[in-house]
């Protein structure tokens, strides 16, 4: 099936071309028909599955079809987002597939002066793509009109949840017209975001596409046992020896992800570290130079690297195993998108046996492990506590938290040790059978109760 087949206008499905998309992905054959027949949709996909051009693609086919009246500049599509990065890359693909169209957008979120934003939602815009912080900053300044909102789109709903936005998104809903579009698209389904698209969606069409552990089949994994103390010895090998490039690495806390990328470059390596506490001219510039493969090694922490996109990105290091097993998906999916291959390598040392256990119990699968030559690998080294980075407790309330986290050799096979139990393991995730866990399908969130691609607009 073509983007033409979809009704996408000629002016779209150039742009699409241009970037060289010839065929929908498996969630925009699905939602670009939903979302063009006008009622609400809920969509349960990962990141690295296209779905950015599966909602805005219908979007910009829908705005072209029936243009603003004259004079009118009041927002019409609002695209809420959970971080700096992933709303100024939703934003700059409305932008490119909207480049032959007369559809305008903005994209405003916090980190940066808030003034610019202010005149240039003076001007008027078709599409507002916004963080939840930054959009309640406008709406207390009332320098932003809601009010002629058509469609409402949510996106990585469950990472709102993870930031504790959900509160703040409940404030906006009640400010935007009752009679509206609304798409959500979420990884995962824990009980508020059931509850919050129960309150929001009417009768909406339910699409699941395939699930995060099915996707990883063109990822190579695999897991180097070593020392806690090697880790960057060992991380430094690899990159030189295999002459990596585009690596992006990821550790647990915003300071180890600095003193990483501190001693990459002792070690003759380009590296900057991406996390909350940069700028956002440092997060700009150290993406930017990442893309563009002027920077070798990006360090970043979980959150900060949501809405990095980089096509074909060969290289994935976890130097710090996460907390919670979903966190490790998301990370390798980073790699291994759009039918290319990947490569996601794991360091670990004797701390973080727990959370591989873990992590290969979410994934039903033993990620092949081995130990380097000339790396140190004692399994029978204490454990010592994890230094916590984002835990597996979901939904906290935004005062307790910061507004927002941006929006950057021959080896020789081995058996891993069982891990012992210790008290200062890291808290355990949920067990993936006999007890509730987040539910991926869509339909289970509303128990098969939701509609397939019917209706029209509804107002």
């Amino acid at each position: 099936m073509s983007f033409a087949a979809l009704g996408l206008a000629d002016t779209l499905v150039r742009a699409v071309t241009e970037q060289g998309y010839t065929e929908p992905t498996p969630i925009q054959s699905q939602a670009i028909p939903a979302v063009l027949a006008g009622g609400d949709l809920m969509a349960g996909a990962q990141t690295g599955t296209g779905k950015t051009a599966g909602f805005t693609l219908p979007i910009l086919q829908h705005l072209i079809s029936t243009p603003t009246p004259p004079g009118r500049k009041k927002i019409r599509v609002l695209v809420l987002v959970p971080t700096r990065e992933l709303a100024a890359q939703v934003e700059e693909s409305v932008r490119v597939y909207g480049k032959y169209t007369q559809v305008t957008s903005l994209v405003v979120f916090g980190g940066v002066s808030i003034n610019p934003q202010i005149s240039a939602l003076r001007h008027g815009v078709d599409i507002l793509v916004a963080t939840p912080g930054r959009l309640l900053d406008h709406i207390g300044q009332k320098t932003v009109d809601l009010s002629g909102v058509e469609t409402l789109v949510l996106d990585e709903a469950d990472r709102m949840l993870d930031m504790g936005f959900i509160r703040d998104i409940r404030k906006i809903l009640v400010l935007l017209p009752k009679k509206r579009q609304n798409l959500l698209f979420s990884a995962t389904f824990p009980d508020e975001i059931k509850e919050l698209a129960d309150s929001m969606l009417n009768n909406p069409a339910l699409i699941e596409v395939a699930r995060c552990n099915a996707t990883a089949a063109l990822i190579r994994q695999r897991i180097y046992t070593v020392d806690r103390d090697q880790k960057r010895a060992l991380l430094t090998h690899l990159i030189k020896e295999h002459n990596w490039h585009q690596v992006l690495v990821f550790t647990r806390t915003k300071h180890g992800a600095n003193r990483l990328a501190e001693q990459l470059g002792k070690d003759g390596i380009t590296a900057l570290a991406i996390h909350g506490n940069k700028s956002q001219g440092a997060r700009t510039k150290a993406l930017s130079e990442f893309k563009s493969g002027d920077l070798q090694v990006l360090v970043a922490t979980d959150i900060a690297a949501r809405g990095i996109d980089i096509a074909e990105l060969p290289h994935v290091v976890n130097y710090e195993l996460p907390n919670v097993p979903e966190d490790y998906v998301h990370r390798i999916g980073r790699t291994g998108r759009a039918g290319s291959e990947g490569e996601a390598v794991s360091l670990v040392c004797v701390d973080e046996l727990k959370l591989l256990a873990d992590i290969e119990r979410q994934m039903k699968r033993e990620i092949p492990s081995s130990t380097m030559d000339g790396f140190a690998w004692d399994p029978k080294a204490k454990p010592e506590p994890i230094q916590n980075g984002r835990g597996p407790k979901q939904g906290s309330p935004r005062q307790n938290r910061p507004r927002q986290q941006p929006a950057v050799a021959a080896t020789k096979t081995s058996s891993k040790p069982k891990p012992a139990a210790s008290n200062n393991a890291a808290p355990k995730a949920k067990p993936p059978t006999n007890s509730p866990r987040p539910e991926s399908g869509a339909a289970a969130l509303l128990g098969g109760n939701g509609r397939r691609h019917s209706g029209g607009r509804h107002h």
